[in-house]
């Protein structure tokens, strides 16, 4: 497989892009402590015909991982140009925690670049400040191994973490960088989009796991219920990252709502 770096001015971010030149541009962004590998478990379950971007945000994966504290509107600009830079316009935006945190500031601060967003297992705001700083001091101390079991209880429901899969989950929230955990930590602690996500007016589908002790259905469901028109899908027995956890149930709900774009 090759490697796609892209220098969106002074930031190179690493980047793949799957399907064919002429498909549906479709976006996806994933959650904190993990790489773009985070969608693999679907991308083979989704219809043909998509042209599928994924990337490493920064400070995750490949791409730089500059001194932080990040600020989401550097994530959601790193986003802009990398689209503007692979000609990825009118996309159907799919983002998880963090990522959906990104899609609603795309959406709100470039229409051009999106048409439909898919926000799964966020919300236009995340914890608290307080919250978010005693964890972010925490790794500053500890490294990633301080918070590493806290957060594989919230992200992942008990069973799964009988599996295999789950120590390789483990291990790569372990390696990423704690310079870039640490600075979207700071860029999730400042946002809040409660007031501009409700001025959205563009298709919006939300995903919540029943089991998601990071953003719970509740705060995935209020954040939809601010633009109207959107619908809501709860995935029972998932928790944080339901497309890891029941990815032809996540792939399901995915294809309906590409479907109802027009997207295949």
């Amino acid at each position: 497989m090759p490697m796609h770096m892209a220098d969106i001015g002074g930031l190179r971010l690493h980047y793949r892009i799957d399907g064919p030149e002429d498909g549906t541009p479709v976006v996806f962004a994933n959650s904190l402590g993990t790489d773009f590998r985070l969608w693999d478990p679907i991308l083979p379950l989704l219809p043909k015909g998509l042209r599928i971007l994924r990337f490493d945000k920064r400070g995750h994966g490949l791409s730089d991982c500059p001194p932080g504290p990040y600020s989401m509107g550097n994530l959601v600009s790193d986003t802009a140009k990398l689209m503007d830079h692979l000609g990825f316009k009118d996309a159907i935006f799919v983002g998880l925690s963090i990522g959906g945190m990104i899609a609603q500031g795309l959406a709100i601060k470039r229409l051009d670049l999106v048409r439909a967003i898919v926000l799964s297992n966020t919300g236009a705001k995340i914890g608290t400040r307080d919250m978010w700083q005693d964890r972010i001091d925490a790794v500053a101390k500890g490294g990633l191994a301080a918070v590493v079991d806290p957060t594989m209880e919230r992200w992942f429901a008990k069973p799964f973490h009988a599996t295999e899969d789950f120590h390789a989950w483990r291990n790569m929230f372990l390696r990423s960088p704690a310079e870039g955990w640490m600075g979207c930590g700071a860029a999730i602690a400042g946002t809040d989009f409660i007031t501009p996500t409700s001025g959205l007016r563009l298709p919006a589908l939300g995903i919540a796991g029943s089991e998601d002790g990071s953003t719970p259905p509740d705060l995935v469901r209020e954040t939809l219920a601010l633009i109207p028109g959107s619908d809501m899908k709860l995935i029972k027995g998932a928790g944080h990252l339901p497309c890891v956890e029941k990815p032809e149930e996540y792939a399901a709900i995915l294809t309906d709502f590409l479907k109802a774009q027009g997207a295949v």
